[in-house]
């Protein structure tokens, strides 16, 4: 008679054993939400014009190009990726919009080259990723540079300042009677369509079993590499639709536009509830963390803080709630009741 025995290492999901309002009220997500409304009331009532209604339409203008970005970047962050050359698409895609203008293409095929170079790009990252098998954080660095040496290639020093007035307008205008950018309208549209992707279909199934476990999500049935390289690429085709915008919000075409761009995204999405991990996040979450730091900088400014005290303010908000995830992780396993195995024995005998 010989007896052996096996040990499994399980990963258990506990989320669903507290009540629903439990599992609302008390997470991440709306920790962020409510220090945004606190940001929000008490900078209004301290800081001198940061309730004007003009100051809200700044607010949403400069943070809008997070907030697109912020979308897709989310997905490629819940399935364990990164993609850091956002920011350079942004300016490339800018680039290639002032060039073609510029040389007398119409600005509406103009912007769709600009999308165009966004896909081929995300393609470009997806495919080194998916099929070469590169990591996301080498790939996106080398891209980073990539993007942005041919976006300062293609235009040097100089800068495209002549759009069409209607375009440049429309992009600063304000819904008809609120204080409301025009450029919500596309912000929304994709904010309904990530969120239906995400939570309400199998592809958000899917993108969140690949953060948690890759070879798991793959026996699973889940495409892991598809679903890799589609992300990526609509990473790329958003990062260059806000670059669009980024250039007719301030009506210049710069090889340097949007520097730095993506370690905004990047805070925005961490501090939102998205594990650096992967498999965990939501976009309401990242929302509220893209208005947070706004409000925040936007506030700083109103009290001439400069933009270097902002950026360590916003880098300390992003470091303390990694941080404080970390903890309260350790802090749940430490308090785990006595007696709940996390590992099975399975013993058998013959």
């Amino acid at each position: 008679m010989t007896a052996a025995t096996t040990t499994a290492t399980t990963r258990v999901i506990r989320d669903f054993d507290k009540p629903l309002w439990r599992r609302v009220l008390l997470t991440r997500e709306m920790a962020i939400v409510a220090l945004l409304v606190l940001v929000v009331i008490v900078s209004a009532s301290t800081v001198r014009g940061f309730g004007q209604p003009i100051t809200l339409t700044y607010l949403l203008l400069d943070i809008a190009p997070i907030l697109l970005i912020a979308l897709p970047m989310t997905l490629v962050m819940i399935t364990g990726e990164i993609d850091l050359s956002v920011g350079s698409m942004v300016g490339l895609s800018s680039v290639v919009t002032g060039a073609l203008v510029q040389g007398g293409i119409p600005f509406e095929v103009a912007a769709l080259a600009a999308l165009l170079v966004g896909l081929v790009g995300g393609a470009f990252n997806g495919f080194l990723v998916t099929v070469v098998g590169l990591p996301s954080l080498a790939v996106t660095i080398g891209t980073l540079a990539l993007f942005r040496g041919l976006a300062v290639g293609l235009l040097g020093t100089a800068a495209v300042t002549e759009f069409p007035e209607f375009w440049t307008d429309l992009a600063k205008a304000k819904l008809a009677g609120t204080t409301i950018p025009v450029v919500m309208i596309p912000f929304l549209l994709l904010l309904v369509g990530f969120i239906l992707l995400l939570h309400y279909t199998p592809f958000g199934r899917g993108v969140y079993a690949i953060g948690l476990s890759k070879d798991a999500a793959r026996f699973s049935g889940v495409h892991v590499e598809r679903t890799k390289f589609i992300l990526f690429v609509l990473s790329g085709v958003v990062a260059a639709f806000a670059g669009v915008f980024y250039t007719l919000r301030y009506g210049s075409a710069r090889g340097d536009n949007a520097t730095g761009l993506e370690l905004q995204v990047i805070a925005a999405v961490v501090l939102g509830g998205v594990s650096v991990f992967g498999g965990r996040g939501k976009i309401y979450g990242v929302v509220a963390a893209a208005l947070l730091i706004g409000s925040l900088a936007s506030a700083l400014r109103l009290m001439n803080v400069t933009s270097d005290v902002i950026n360590i303010i916003t880098g300390a908000l992003l470091v303390v709630s990694v941080v404080a995830a970390s903890f309260l992780a350790w802090l749940q396993k430490t308090r785990r009741r006595p007696g709940r195995p996390s590992t099975g024995a399975t013993p058998t005998a013959s």
